[in-house]
């Protein structure tokens, strides 16, 4: 930025620019709205960060974020455990969740797998997936993932090692579009795509 702004401020610029959808100069625009709102918009967001870092955890069920272990959706009695959704991330499950039309319960992966990226099985919540199938309660596994090359790679791969549970394994259908993510989508077609599931 320069030799006007101090440490602190070139830290703040940094650490805004490294947040998805923000670049340098976004960072910068970022951290100067920050800064000239000091009292209404930086103090409490600081606050909301530091509550945020020390309380948020992961479900150790689902892999969700929550303030609770487990989280509010798996300790919630009236989900139906039978039908397992699988995500890419915690975002997918707010965007379901928002949409108000899936009443089970979810499997956050926690990435996909890309050869280019060097995101293999090991990378991801997939063992921790087949032994939640294995255990004998769920009846459906939908995969709510990507309709991108590495979403598709991941749902091919997860149908292949749930095979051999007898476990039926089905994804959104059409509505969801190519290159799309659940978290952009609209509740009215994320609702249209679970009812329009197929197998995988």
């Amino acid at each position: 930025m320069g030799a006007s702004a101090g440490p602190e401020i070139e830290r703040l610029i940094a650490l805004l620019s490294k947040l998805p959808g923000l670049g340098p100069r976004s960072g910068r625009r970022a951290a100067l709205a920050l800064l000239k709102k000091r009292d209404t918009l930086l103090a409490p967001l600081a606050s909301a960060m530091a509550e945020a870092q020390a309380k948020v955890r992961t479900c150790s069920t689902c892999g969700s974020l929550d303030v609770t272990d487990p989280c509010a959706v798996c300790a919630d009695g009236t989900r139906d455990v039978r039908l397992l959704c699988v995500v890419e991330e915690v975002g997918s499950v707010w965007a379901m969740e928002r949409g108000g039309s899936f009443k089970g319960c979810y499997h956050v992966l926690g990435g996909l797998l890309s050869a280019l990226d060097g995101v293999g099985p090991e990378n991801l919540r997939i063992g921790e997936l087949v032994a939640r199938v294995a255990d004998g309660e769920v009846s459906e596994v939908i995969l709510a993932l990507p309709a991108t090359v590495d979403g598709q790679t991941t749902a091919h791969y997860i149908a292949d090692r749930l095979a051999r549970t007898n476990v039926p394994v089905t994804m959104l259908a059409r509505g969801v579009p190519v290159g799309g993510d659940l978290d952009w989508l609209d509740d009215g077609t994320i609702a249209q795509a679970l009812r329009a599931r197929r197998p995988a």
